[in-house]
């Protein structure tokens, strides 16, 4: 298990890391999600031993490894950028932490090596290793490939399998998967999933990408300006976000952000027919797209603008009365008369999101019934 304790990371005066505090549990898959610049990286650099915290613990198993190495660590790196050596070949690429950890400097020697009766023994050692790593990920046909003859996604299988090969006590990927198409993202989620289910290690997974780390993780870290925001399951961040800002950040859409006034803790405004109570007189209204569809009898009254066709559904742009945009989503199939129709909407008030005005933090609120 990986601990970090009020870590704190400075760069000269700039500090990038306010003291966060995190745990990634045995056997878990984590991700630390949050946009450009917020610290993610610089933390699992501080895990991998590739840096130091200004202040804070770093603790494995309850042992403080501030101080250790990511070798002494055993942990297994993986950038976006594979780092992948291009003279070698995949085979060669896959097997170097097993050759730079195992044998001596003569016995890597690739002439005279094959002399010496240990550094064969070795070899073939390694050479089983590889075969074993590479079934494991599909590469047994690239192996006398070189990485430029290679796929991206074949580029990052070899970066896995050299991580892989050398029985790490823990992964850390930096954003993997950034550098591949989406068809291939998509793939090698699954290869991860299921790399992760096979070897029962700890991954601590460096993602922007919200989609990534909701699909690959059992609990994702949102890290903003250096701070944790929340950390929780895929589900708690998605149905209770703590704050309008993580709320914003997770999901397949843009979440729709209104503000809200409230008479007596009823919703006023657009909203009024909105059965939901609350204990404020103004906040911010989170409406996920998702949750909100076009309805005969719906309690909102909106103007379509246009409509953003994506195969089996359409999110549809329209504004209310007062002029505010509000973002819909229907079936593929749903096609209004033309702009500046007028329709209505329905939504689920118990999916509903209030937070406090001022300073963003979610409020509690009560769904009712419509006869309520």
């Amino acid at each position: 298990m990986m601990e970090l304790r009020d870590v704190r990371r400075r760069f000269g005066k700039t500090e990038v890391l306010h003291g966060i505090s995190l745990r990634v549990p045995e056997g878990s898959f984590t991700s630390l999600l949050g946009p450009s610049g917020c610290g993610k990286s610089t933390a699992l650099r501080i895990m991998a031993g590739l840096d130091r915290p200004s202040e804070g613990q770093v603790l494995m198993n309850g042992a403080d490894v501030a101080e250790l190495t990511a070798a002494q660590r055993n942990v297994a790196m993986v950038f976006q950028s594979y780092a992948l050596y291009p003279h070698m070949t995949v085979a060669e690429n896959i097997a170097l932490p097993l050759a730079m950890r195992r044998m001596s400097r003569v016995e890597r020697l690739p002439l005279l090596g094959r002399l010496l009766p240990a550094a064969r023994a070795k070899r073939a050692q390694q050479a089983a290793k590889v075969a074993e790593v590479a079934r494991t990920l599909g590469l047994e046909g690239l192996l006398a490939r070189k990485p430029a003859q290679l796929s991206g996604g074949q580029k990052q299988r070899a970066a896995l399998g050299r991580a892989l090969v050398r029985d790490p006590s823990m992964f850390l990927l930096d954003e993997p998967l950034s550098n591949l198409d989406a068809k291939l993202r998509v793939e090698m989620r699954s290869e991860l999933t299921s790399l992760h289910r096979r070897s029962g290690c700890p991954f601590v997974y460096v993602t922007h990408d919200q989609a990534e780390a909701m699909s690959l993780s059992d609990q994702v870290i949102v890290m903003m300006e250096g701070r944790i925001a929340q950390a929780g399951s895929p589900r708690e961040l998605y149905e209770t976000p703590r704050h309008r800002d993580i709320a914003a950040f997770i999901g397949g859409h843009p979440i729709n952000l209104f503000d809200a006034k409230l008479d007596r803790g009823r919703l006023t405004g657009p909203f009024a027919g909105v059965p939901l109570r609350a204990r404020a007189d103004r906040a911010i209204l989170g409406l996920r797209v998702e949750d909100v569809w076009p309805d005969p009898k719906g309690p909102i009254e909106a103007r379509v603008r246009r409509l953003e066709y994506l195969g089996n559904e359409v999110v549809v742009h329209a504004v209310l009365a007062d002029g505010t945009a509000i973002r819909a989503l229907a079936p593929g199939g749903f096609a209004p008369a033309g702009p500046d129709t007028i329709l209505r909407l329905a939504c689920a008030p118990a999916r509903l999101h209030l937070f406090d005005a001022g300073s963003g933090i979610r409020l509690p609120t009560r769904g009712e019934s419509a006869a309520a």
